[in-house]
């Protein structure tokens, strides 16, 4: 009897703290943002426009990084004067004014 009563005891612990945890989560902030259709759909455009502008900028550091030492290759002519025409490129984009 005592053992029935302990297993009891311990699953009503268990079952509290189990409701504890799930108010818990509940209470979360990302599934507060999230429990609305229109703040969802809002938070997830945001999230977007972030990894589309992160990728834009990365992907030009990157190239604009490889076409520099690329330039800087003079052993291979086609890769050099391929790389230097880009290295070219660039440096006249960043001369020109902004409109």
């Amino acid at each position: 009897m005592t053992e029935n009563t302990s297993d009891t005891d311990r699953l009503i612990a268990e079952l509290s703290a189990l409701r504890e945890e799930v108010d818990k989560l509940n209470k979360h902030r990302f599934l507060r943002a999230h429990d609305n259709a229109f703040r969802m759909m809002g938070y997830n455009f945001l999230r977007g426009l972030a990894v589309g502008l992160g990728t834009v900028v990365g992907a030009t550091m990157l190239v604009s990084v490889a076409a520099y030492f690329l330039a800087q290759i003079d052993f291979i002519p086609i890769i050099g004067d391929w790389a230097k025409i880009i290295a070219q490129e660039i440096q006249m984009n960043r001369m020109e004014p902004v409109q």
